[in-house]
């Protein structure tokens, strides 16, 4: 189980949101929606312990994550508006990097099978990334929730630049994680195809 108490955040001198406090269980996905500059991003990566609030705090089973430290961080994927991947390598090669470095199973016909998943060509496969379209490039990063068996997902407007395909590729993965006992923190500016019985929502004002 995932918990915020009482969260406050700023950039700068502005107040992004405070007071904060929600309970995200196992099979629920937490959606958070605003406008640009809300501080959808900066909540994630709180969650993460990427960042730090100025009060309160974030706890998983029970415990503080300032105290966990990296036995909280191996339990989570984090996935941002940025897609992390090297322009110069070749979509597998991005993926088998991530894979072996988050400790899942990253042999050559998994990695294969994780971006057929996400609905690329094998054909591509091997092209350096820089030559993909921005729609592809977003199914590589996204291809990684494929090979991941870490139960708390963090995905930052995963949807953008996906077309209609690949936004329902990953929704039934989405499906498939929480199915299984998985946690999603997501923050989006669209509606998610999912049991509403799954999703929790959190809208941030600016």
């Amino acid at each position: 189980m995932l918990q915020t108490v009482s969260l406050r955040g700023s950039r700068g001198q502005r107040l992004l949101f405070s007071d904060i406090s929600v309970m995200i269980k196992p099979g629920t996905m937490l959606a958070v929606a605003g406008e640009n500059g809300s501080g959808k991003t900066s909540f994630l990566r709180m969650l993460c312990g990427l960042l730090s609030p100025d009060e309160g705090s974030v706890h998983w089973q029970g415990k503080d994550i300032r105290q966990l430290k990296e036995l909280y961080r191996a339990q989570l994927i984090f996935i941002g508006h940025l897609n992390g991947i090297k322009d110069e390598l070749s979509p597998v090669e991005n993926i088998r990097i991530s894979a072996f470095l988050a400790g899942d199973d990253s042999s050559s016909e998994t990695v294969q099978k994780a971006l057929e998943a996400v609905g690329l060509v094998r054909s591509i496969h091997s092209l350096p990334t820089r030559v993909l379209s921005q729609g592809q490039k977003r199914r590589v990063a996204l291809a990684r929730l494929w090979l991941s068996t870490r139960p708390l997902w963090f995905l930052d407007e995963p949807f953008a630049s996906l077309d209609a395909s690949a936004t329902s590729y990953l929704t039934q993965r989405l499906q498939s994680h929480l199915s299984n006992g998985g946690m999603v923190v997501v923050s989006t500016h669209q509606e998610i195809a999912l049991p509403t019985d799954s999703v929790q929502h959190l809208r941030l004002s600016r």
